[in-house]
């Protein structure tokens, strides 16, 4: 059965799902526990790696950890918490935060998981609109978007930063399908890690499916899902 059936409206999830999830951030949590480490005198990588749901053995994302699908913004208040943790004062931890803190290029490591315009060219032609909702903030996900080639197939995009309550509570699906005036139930969700899912499920989307090419296991996403597929590459025809 196509896992589009029905569908008027195509919500995706960015790092995971459209571009590789673990190209993204291996190097950025890496960098980030190595310099913090040299800012305290103190290997603070463990503890850090544990908070963000990271498994440094692997390179890869836990994926019901906090990397899957938290803000940075988030993020950067959990590594202050870990330092903070680990005996120093709030004011110490912030400014070690401050001088340590970087965000990812969202061009140097975004790795397109398919022929992304082809895919969306495809859904707008059969007169599917398209969304992207991703737990990244909106300058760096619209750069990405920009340099996939796809930013005018895309009709809304929400983000971590765009204040709303993020994943997986069910309101950027809300958003999007009140701002195209599509119905969520005449909505898919495609994105690769459980929050994305129970967010899909809480807005009451009409398809729900799961991909296997960011941080999700076939046995976290298929409780959750209708459909699981290998990646967004099986949506398109042909």
């Amino acid at each position: 059965m196509d896992p589009l059936h029905g569908v008027d409206l195509v919500i995706f999830d960015k790092d995971g799902t459209l571009i590789g999830f673990d190209t993204m951030w291996r190097d950025w949590v890496d960098g980030l526990g190595d310099r913090l480490s040299d800012e305290l005198g103190r290997d603070i990588r463990p503890s850090l790696y544990t908070v963000l749901g990271f498994d440094d053995a692997t390179g890869t994302a836990l994926p019901g950890g906090a990397l899957a699908a938290t803000p940075m913004a988030r993020l950067r208040e959990m590594t202050v918490a870990v330092i903070m943790a680990r005996g120093w004062s709030r004011g110490d931890a912030e400014r070690a935060v401050e001088r340590a803190w970087s965000t990812p290029d969202p061009i140097e490591h975004a790795h397109p998981l398919g022929d992304l315009p082809a895919l969306f060219g495809q859904l707008r032609g059969e007169g599917r609109r398209i969304a992207v909702a991703t737990s990244d903030d909106r300058a760096p996900t619209l750069r990405t978007l920009d340099w996939l080639g796809v930013a005018p197939l895309v009709d809304a995009t929400v983000c971590a930063d765009d204040g709303l309550p993020v994943k997986p509570e069910p309101d950027m699906v809300q958003h999007v399908c009140a701002s195209l005036g599509v119905d969520p139930g005449q909505a898919a969700i495609v994105g690769d890690s459980p929050a994305d899912l129970r967010m899909a499920r809480a807005a009451g989307a009409g398809r729900v499916i799961g991909v296997l090419s960011g941080v999700g296991r076939r046995d976290d996403l298929e409780p959750l899902a209708d459909v699981v597929i290998g990646s967004v590459e099986q949506l398109r025809a042909g």
